[in-house]
Parts: structure tokens; sequence; C-alpha cells
């Protein structure tokens, strides 16, 4: 066992220290900090994207201040300051509030750019609440009238925004795991094919298995790329919950995380679920397939191809996931949902959909962990011979003669 972990130790560090891990650990976050810095540079400051406002009425001043719900600022009392101020480009503009004759209420912008449709609107909400409370005083109505004419509508709404936003959850979880899946599994299929290949071409391994056995040396290269898996999904898993308390509290984004925080919500959910397990277990069986396949080439230079059944393999499995995305109780999506290898994409759209019960699942997993569990044990048998093989056979003769092998 000491030994294993010694490759596996060995296997990990070196692995950790490259630069290509480095940057597949950071891109994700360098997208991130990117799409961030161009929204808070794109959006205006707040001072800047307030309006001042100006009257010789003091209560009406004070009134739309504090019952408008415009962004506003109290820095600018006279039309000479808030005319130098958006001249600067230090507000958006200024707001003239009077009353004509005692008897209208009248409201003028002033400004570089038209006022924003939602403005707009709180401005003359402002204004009609104002000027109906005018009407009726110079009216002189009488307590009845008064509240006869105070009289409102009733209009409600019943949305199925329940409905709506579980949908977009259900499609966003779906995507975020599917696309998550499979650039794993090519990145590390494509690792672990060219380590092994490489290494059986350099003729070092007769050297390796006189001080160690062969299972011993491949399980301890399955258990140094996992934890490789491990740490890339802790570092995302830390870095996310980062970048949702920047979302939560950043000026840019903090609106749009309110608006859809159930929807979010309801992704995170069925991320960090039993999804998350049949991701790793699906990485672990294709990390195990890989090292065979690389340790099946004869050549350094075959080494790029080693890669290449897994990977067609892992597209096939993509290509099916996103064809039956909207078919989730499909015959043949129930079928395979249970076969290896394309589990890990077809029960997660199951259980995103609620078409699989908590037991389906389990049963899927469990197939899933025992084909990883006896690839493991099987392709660690036949591995010495695998890597001790030299003749060029072509890939399908040396998958032949390894298959074999006993």
């Amino acid at each position: 066992m000491n030994k294993t972990w010694i490759v596996t130790s060995e296997t990990y560090l070196r692995q950790t220290k490259s630069w290509s891990f480095l940057m597949l650990i950071l891109m994700p976050f360098l997208f991130i900090g990117l799409t961030f810095g161009i929204s808070y540079v794109a959006t205006p400051s707040q001072d800047k994207s307030d309006i001042a406002v100006i009257s010789t009425d003091h209560s009406l001043r004070q009134s739309f201040l504090d019952n408008s719900d415009v962004a506003t600022t109290t820095k600018y009392k006279s039309v000479k300051a808030a005319q130098q101020a958006t001249t600067k480009s230090d507000i958006n503009g200024y707001l003239v509030l009077k009353v004509v004759n005692h008897q209208q209420v009248q409201a003028v912008f002033h400004g570089p750019n038209e006022i924003s449709s939602g403005d707009q609107a709180k401005i003359q909400r402002f204004l009609s609440t104002v000027q109906t409370q005018m009407n009726v005083h110079d009216a002189k109505l009488t307590t009845s009238q008064t509240k006869a004419l105070a009289r409102q509508l009733q209009f409600k709404q019943q949305l199925q925004q329940k409905t709506a936003s579980n949908k977009a959850a259900k499609r966003i979880s779906f995507y975020i795991l599917v696309f998550f899946v499979y650039l794993i599994l090519t990145t590390y299929s494509s690792i672990t094919a060219q380590e092994i290949a490489a290494e059986k071409g350099t003729k070092i391994m007769e050297v390796i298995f006189s001080s160690t056995t062969p299972r011993k040396y491949f399980n301890g290269k399955v258990y140094g790329v996992l934890l490789m898996i491990v740490t890339q999904l802790l570092v995302y898993l830390l870095g996310g919950a980062l970048v949702v308390q920047l979302a939560q509290h950043s000026r840019a984004t903090q609106q749009l995380w309110q608006q859809n925080a159930s929807v979010i919500g309801k992704v995170l959910h069925n991320l960090l679920s039993i999804n998350l397990i049949f991701a790793l277990a699906a990485v672990l069986l294709y990390t195990v397939v890989s090292a065979f396949c690389g340790a099946l080439v004869t050549r350094v230079e075959d080494a790029g191809k080693a890669s290449q059944p897994v990977i067609y393999m892992n597209l096939l499995t993509f290509v099916m996931a996103m064809a039956f995305q909207g078919s989730p109780t499909s015959g043949i999506v129930k079928v395979f949902s249970y076969i290896p290898f394309f589990s890990s994409y077809l029960m997660p759209l199951r259980l995103i959909n609620n078409t699989a019960t908590t037991s389906a699942a389990l049963i899927s997993l469990a197939i899933l962990l025992a084909t990883v569990i006896g690839s493991m044990w099987y392709i660690g048998k036949i591995y010495g011979g695998l890597m001790l093989q030299t003749d060029e056979l072509g890939f399908w003769g040396n998958l032949k003669r390894g298959l074999s092998l006993k």
C-alpha cells in the first residue's frame, strides 16, 4: 500500500505543478473575473446615474425625494449648480418641479440623454398623485365624495412563476453539468492516456515493476489523477462560494442576483447533489479506460492517439445527452441511464427533470461504481503484460491481445 501511495503522490504532485493544470484551474475564474470587470466598467457609478431635484416649493421637492423611488441626489439645490454638475457628467441631469397657477404640478427634466422609461413612469406616477390631491382640494368635495373618488380598481395576476423558474433551473443545471462533465472527461482522459503511453515508450517499466507490482502502480496512477480531479473540484467549490458572495454584494450584479435568486438556488441544489457523485464516478471510469488505452500503444509518438477512443466515447454520450435533453421520459434515456459511460449523463438528466426516483438513481450509481471497481481490478491484473508488450500490432491488434492477457 505504501508503494501505491508513493506512485499516487508522485503522479499528483507532478501534474498539479504543471502550467497546464494551473491554467485549467484558473481559466473559469479568469473568465468570471473578466466578466465582472467589464460589467463594473460598463455600469455607471451610482452618483453619475442620479438626477438632481430642483424646486422653489420645499415641501414638493421633499415629497418627491421621499416617495418617487427615482435615483436622486440632494447635493444640488439650485439650477445653476445642477447645470454645472450635468455639464461635467457628475449627474445624469436635473428635474425642475413647480406648481403653475396653484393648480397644476409640472416637472421638466434637463439632461444630455433621455431619462429612462422606468424613471419616467415613476415621475409620472408621483405627479399624478400630487395632481389628484390638488384637484380634490380645489373641488372642495365632501368626505363621502372624496372617499368615492379615491376608490381604486383591483387587478390581480396569477402567474406560474414557480413552473417557469423550475424549467429555467432545470435547463441551466443540465447544461452546466453536461458541459462540466464533458470538459473534465476530455481533459483527464487525454492526460492519463498520454502519460501512460509516454511511460511505456521509455522502457522504464521493467525497472519499476521490479520494485512494485503492476497492480499497485496502476492503482497509484489512477488515484493520483483522482486526487487531481478532487483538487480541481474543491477549488471550484470554494471559488464558486466566493463568486456567489461577490455577486450578492456587487453593485453590477446585485440586482440581477436578487431577481434570479430562486433559480440560482435551484441550480445549486441540482448540482451539489447525487449528480456530483455521478460526475466523479464517470471521471474515474474514463480515467481507468484511458490508462488502458494508453498502455496499448507501443511508441511514444503514438501517445497523442491513445486517448482518442475514450474521447470519441465521451463525445458520443455527450451528443446523446444533448439530443434527448427535451425527452427525459424517453425509453432510450431510461435504459441507457443504467448503462455505464452513458449513465453519468442520462441519469442526472432524469433526476434534474424529476423523472427518476432516488432508488433508481442509487441502482444506476451502484452499477457505475461496480463497473469502475471491476475495470480497475481487471486492468490492474493485465497491466504488467500491457506495459511490457512491445510488438507493433496496431491499436486493434494490441487491444485484442491485451484483452486475452490473464
